[in-house]
């Protein structure tokens, strides 16, 4: 597919995706966005008490067959938060959230955040290890998990110890509150139920909401590093407000009535922050789904009568391989956004539903910049009027090139390099709960003597008039099924096998997939044959689904350079191809029956789409 560079005459076209929204100007946003400043009475909780204010009888959230409207919604955030409250949560302090996506856990983050409080967004498909280092970083003053995510939370030493706590326990400062599920599991012996101990709670609303600054963090959201576990990036509500009225009030041009269709997980910043934040620009509802179902999914967008949806690509591509059907444009969604749509797919998509208003996005949790397809411009992640730079880098190093005078080179139109976005007082970096993880994400002496921008670690193509083309990760971490996976966290899961000697993991890239497959070259123990079963029952036991290889390739020993780092360089460029790798490999097509061969004939269906990944 050739290179999409962008011109005037794109921009031109772009009108008729700026028109509607500036024919309805949204004055309140654009109030909004002017008066922002860090250091201003602004919050999340303003925002919903607004709208219960002054329309009470819109309808703020739908789920499955229920429905809150602004005022019952904020009234319920509100006998949350004095709940929260009378077990010694204050400003600064945070709130740990383990639920799949239901109505309870936006409640939930509504009253954290009305206390000036911190949401810490558990990711419900981690355990163990991961979820246990999650936990430790937020250091949580409650947990709130709900009764679907206590077999999760088990595997971990966060469990409540209600008679006589041990003091060095990691549990025995830390309030437990649960959620019944759908079933209403009663409360083990150690928790508060959440629906009991709230009712009793004063719905109005909090004192503490109209002293929160716009400054403060509001969210605690996982992401995953190259040290292989996770991070957990700081948002604030100044971001998060920025985002609100430039995105979906002035950008998407959201309607007071529109339906807003959000089947991501909240613990994703596309839910938590694109889908809600763009609803909560208007007053508009939020359609909360459980989870993404490709056969479903379009039935479920007329269950709710949807207008707006939000996307991943990996989203966007399983609906295209569904068999077409009479009832693929029987909706009323009149725009979607999101991030990763792949080129080869935009145009496919669009003609098949008949969706035209596609805003693209760029952007990630800790980063300070954002981009979005505000002109309507197929494959490109968008414009910002932001500054940024796109740097030359070295992919054998993994690292951005330097001059002879110790300054990065920007790149020349149509190239491809790192971005970095400047770091100032209006576009602070937020960072990670961890400094020290904070510090090594931004470069200093970029350009000038005392600069300093931050290091998206992804690689994108300059298209031209302040547009960017999302090109790939780099580092140990890479996308696949729309989630990041660290290649650490999976060495790790790798190393507790005694079977395996060194694992050494990276992206390789599969044709009709969006990311990069997981892949191991492993050297197993001395005398110790593969057991493809047992290795991949191990891997499904220990980490989530995306983030199990689904190739491996077997090796007598690991290369390294002279600071003994693995050499993956090599490996990626190689990926799975037989003219390439002379070693055996495996791939994990099924995982009852575990690692097999990869065959000639498996190699070429898997390379001509008739298996697919």
């Amino acid at each position: 597919m050739p290179v999409k560079k962008v011109g005037w005459r794109d921009l031109a076209k772009g009108v008729r995706y700026m028109v509607p929204p500036l024919l309805d100007i949204q004055r309140s946003n654009l109030l909004r966005l002017a008066g922002l400043r860090p250091s201003s009475k602004q919050s999340i909780g303003k925002v919903i008490q607004y709208w219960a204010s002054r329309t009470p009888h819109n309808i703020a959230l739908r789920f499955e067959d229920q429905q809150w409207t602004y005022a019952q919604f904020n009234a319920w955030a509100n006998r949350l938060a004095a709940c929260w409250r009378e077990q010694g949560v204050g400003a600064g302090d945070t709130v740990a959230i383990m639920m799949e996506n239901r109505p309870e856990a936006l409640a939930c983050v509504a009253a954290t955040v009305k206390l000036g409080a911190i949401a810490a967004m558990l990711n419900h498909n981690q355990s163990g290890e991961v979820l246990e280092h999650s936990i430790q970083l937020v250091k949580p003053r409650l947990l709130v998990v709900s009764a679907e995510c206590a077999a999760a939370l088990a595997t971990t030493r966060f469990t409540p110890t209600p008679s006589a706590p041990n003091s060095s326990s990691p549990a025995s400062s830390i309030g437990y509150l649960w959620h019944g599920g759908d079933q209403g599991q009663p409360a083990p012996p150690g928790w508060l139920d959440l629906h009991e101990h709230s009712s009793r709670q004063s719905q109005a609303n909090p004192p503490s909401t109209c002293r929160v600054r716009a400054e403060q963090p509001c969210f605690s959201i996982f992401t995953s590093g190259t040290t292989g576990l996770p991070k957990a990036s700081v948002m604030t509500h100044y971001r998060w407000l920025a985002a609100m009225a430039g995105m979906g009030g002035l950008a998407l041009g959201i309607r007071r009535k529109e339906v807003f269709y959000c089947c991501l997980p909240l613990y994703h910043n596309n839910a938590l922050t694109v889908a809600w934040g763009s609803v909560l620009s208007m007053g508009a509802t939020l359609a909360l789904d459980r989870k993404f179902s490709a056969s479903q999914f379009w039935e479920r967008v007329r269950h709710y009568d949807a207008t707006a949806l939000c996307y991943i690509g990996e989203l966007l591509r399983y609906l295209l391989n569904v068999p077409p059907s009479h009832m693929d444009r029987q909706h009323r969604i009149r725009l979607i956004t999101g991030n990763g749509l792949r080129p080869e797919i935009w145009e496919p998509f669009e003609q098949r539903f008949g969706i035209h208003r596609i805003y693209e996005f760029y952007g990630a949790s800790e980063s300070n910049i954002g981009f979005i397809n505000l002109f309507g411009v197929a494959q490109t992640a968008g414009f910002t009027p932001l500054p940024f730079a796109i740097v030359e880098f070295d992919n054998d190093t993994e690292t951005p090139r330097r001059n002879r005078d110790g300054f990065m080179q920007r790149i020349p139109k149509g190239g491809v390099g790192l971005l970095i976005s400047e770091v100032t007082p209006r576009r602070p970096f937020d960072g990670y709960t961890d400094p020290a993880a904070g510090e090594k994400k931004l470069l200093r002496d970029v350009f000038k003597k005392g600069d300093c921008w931050f290091d998206s670690g992804d690689l994108v193509r300059d298209q031209g008039l302040r547009h960017i083309q999302f090109v790939d990760r780099v580092g140990d971490t890479f996308r696949w099924k729309g989630e990041n996976v660290a290649a650490g966290e999976v060495e790790g899961a790798m190393a507790q096998h005694p079977d395996i000697d060194h694992g050494v993991v990276y992206g390789v890239s599969i044709p009709g997939c969006d990311g990069r497959a997981g892949m191991a070259a492993i050297t197993l123990s001395q005398g110790v044959a593969l057991n493809g079963w047992g290795l991949a029952q191990h891997l499904s036991r220990v980490l989530p689904a995306y983030a199990v290889p689904l190739f491996l390739r077997i090796r007598d020993h690991q290369e390294t350079t002279g600071t003994f780092k693995y050499r993956k360089v090599a490996l990626k460029k190689q990926g799975i191809a037989p003219d390439q790798v002379a070693e055996p490999v495996y791939v994990l097509l099924d995982n009852q029956r575990g690692y097999q061969p990869l065959t000639p004939q498996l190699y070429r269906q898997i390379q001509q789409g008739e298996i697919r990944l």
